[in-house]
């Protein structure tokens, strides 16, 4: 029987159809208006909570501009208008996956940040639904929650950067003077969780085959670090989460493997899994001179193949994908999975 986790998404708020899509709920758009930046406080308007009750007994009714404009406060007329923009397009779609999708067809991505982030991970819910791997769920967490990397002696190690900064609340790097290794080795002191209690405490864990059931505990802590060095078990679920990401979304089977080079020196086509990895395969392929230091901040490289070489670009059927993963001069990893859709050199977009 398959284990529940990550309870708080929102999945557990939407519907699943047969084809195995989500879709909207009245629920799901009230647990948006419910979040800080729109539900009132003491000092708002009547105005502004006339509205937000009228949304949270219908939803999905229209609202006015004139609505909107008897709100006194220029910050909560402004969230309002962002979520209504976001609530139109979840409205337009015939499932949040479509939804998805339609955010990056048109070039100007309008919607903010933390709301694709959001969509990515109540995405991956639903098709990691059965998974029973635990590495799969955390290597899941690169989609969206940015990661600090650590290299030392060849390893590297990747842990959540939010909570790196709950840890270490003084340093707007993410980690002490010690780095992400240090932390490991402190583990044992307690440091606040944002989601517990002043009671509670959190460790920073180090995850492999071998421990990998501490994750269903603290599926929602996001205090483990996993190794994502050629041959690890880590690294091999977050390509299986690749192959099903890009299966539920884009509806053709691969299989991603990790590489420990690209071995072709002009390969057909590449893909950068985050703007750093994108410049870095770019600069490499056109053969321009790229440093060590630059170099040095790729953690991860992939091969992705087609199970059906006609569902490929014909000027390409038959050849390789390669993958990048790559941390940014703060060492920090923040992974774009809407470039896995966009930029798969499908036969169907040619």
């Amino acid at each position: 029987m398959a284990r529940d986790f990550w309870r708080h998404s929102g999945f557990h708020l939407l519907q699943r159809e047969a084809s195995g899509r989500l879709r909207l709920t009245d629920d799901f758009l009230r647990a948006y208006y419910l979040r800080p930046e729109l539900r009132p406080v003491d000092a708002s308007c009547a105005g502004e909570i006339a509205l937000h009750q009228a949304m949270m007994a219908a939803p999905r009714a229209q609202v006015s501009a004139a609505q909107i404009d008897a709100i006194a406060d220029a910050d909560a007329r402004s969230n309002y208008r962002v979520m209504l923009d976001f609530r139109a397009r979840l409205l337009a779609a015939s499932t949040l996956e479509t939804c998805y999708l339609g955010l990056f067809s048109g070039g100007n991505v309008s919607v903010p940040p933390l709301f694709i982030d959001q969509m990515a991970q109540i995405i991956l819910r639903n098709i990691l639904e059965q998974a029973d791997d635990a590495l799969e769920l955390r290597a899941a967490e690169l989609f969206f929650r940015e990661q600090k990397a650590s290299v030392l002696d060849g390893a590297i190690m990747l842990a959540d950067l939010e909570t790196l900064e709950l840890r270490a609340p003084g340093n707007t790097g993410g980690a002490r003077s010690g780095g992400l290794a240090q932390l490991i080795a402190d583990a044992q002191a307690p440091f606040l969780d944002d989601a517990q209690a002043s009671s509670q405490t959190v460790n920073l864990d180090v995850i492999d085959r071998d421990n990998a059931q501490l994750y269903w505990s603290r599926d929602e802590r996001h205090d483990l670090v996993i190794s994502i060095n050629h041959g690890r078990a880590a690294l091999a679920a977050f390509c299986r989460v690749l192959e099903r990401w890009i299966l539920h979304l884009a509806g053709v089977r691969v299989n991603v493997a990790s590489v420990p080079r690209i071995d072709e020196a002009r390969w057909a086509w590449h893909i950068g899994l985050d703007a750093a990895s994108t410049a870095l395969l770019n600069d490499l392929w056109r053969g321009e001179d790229v440093g060590p230091e630059r170099r040095a901040r790729l953690l991860a490289l992939f091969r992705l193949d087609f199970a059906d070489a006609a569902e490929m670009r014909a000027d390409l059927a038959g050849r390789p994908v390669y993958l990048a993963l790559s941390m940014d001069e703060n060492k920090v990893v923040r992974m774009k999975p809407q470039n896995l859709l966009v930029n798969l050199p499908l036969a169907s977009a040619a």
